[in-house]
């Protein structure tokens, strides 16, 4: 039985100024997955860090594109076809201003909404057919321009309700590769 590809795609920022941010939540995921699996995201291939992990019987890259936000795509277009892996099997990770905080929602595809990554994502990828874990991160403070909150740390008040917000992204993204799109919507489209 030949083995399943995955890659996994956290969507963020490069930087040390970016790390904390809200826009970095897909970075954050691969991090948390990174850390219980004991794996560093440090081998840069395809302008990304990358790891390989193996998930059961899947091999999943872990990748966190370098190319800044707007040009997400370029590195997942050149992973995806590194490893001839089909668009159903690219699931990206990232932060949504529309979902209220701590939300997630799990699709299988969609359009870009307001999110510049994703925009670039389904330009080069050429459909929006692919899988996603969306992070609420919203609503924008009324007082605050939507790129200054996106590129803003992360309040220490959030932080333990953030921190399980990523705990349940990681297991999301474990339950996407298991048992697919479908069974991770119904658990954890909830909140």
């Amino acid at each position: 039985m030949a083995i399943e590809r995955w890659i996994i795609a956290g969507l963020g920022n490069p930087g040390r100024q970016y790390e904390q941010t809200w826009h970095n939540s897909g970075y954050q995921v691969l991090d948390r997955i990174a850390r219980q699996q004991k794996l560093s995201i440090d081998r840069i291939r395809f302008r990304s860090l990358t790891a390989e992990w193996q998930y059961e019987q899947t091999f999943c890259l872990l990748l966190k594109p370098l190319t800044y936000m707007n040009l997400s795509g370029e590195a997942v277009q050149a992973a995806s076809r590194y490893y001839q892996i089909p668009t159903e099997r690219i699931l990206v990770v990232y932060d949504d201003i529309d979902l209220p905080l701590g939300a997630l929602r799990n699709r299988m595809g969609g359009g870009p909404g307001t999110h510049n990554g994703m925009r670039s994502l389904i330009s080069c990828l050429n459909t929006q057919d692919f899988p996603r874990i969306r992070i609420g991160i919203g609503p924008k403070p009324e007082q605050w321009d939507l790129a200054d909150y996106v590129l803003s740390r992360i309040p220490a008040e959030s932080a333990a309700e953030w921190d399980k917000t990523l705990n349940l992204a990681a297991a999301s993204v474990c339950t996407v590769i298991h048992e697919g799109i479908e069974s991770a919507m119904r658990t954890f489209n909830k909140r």
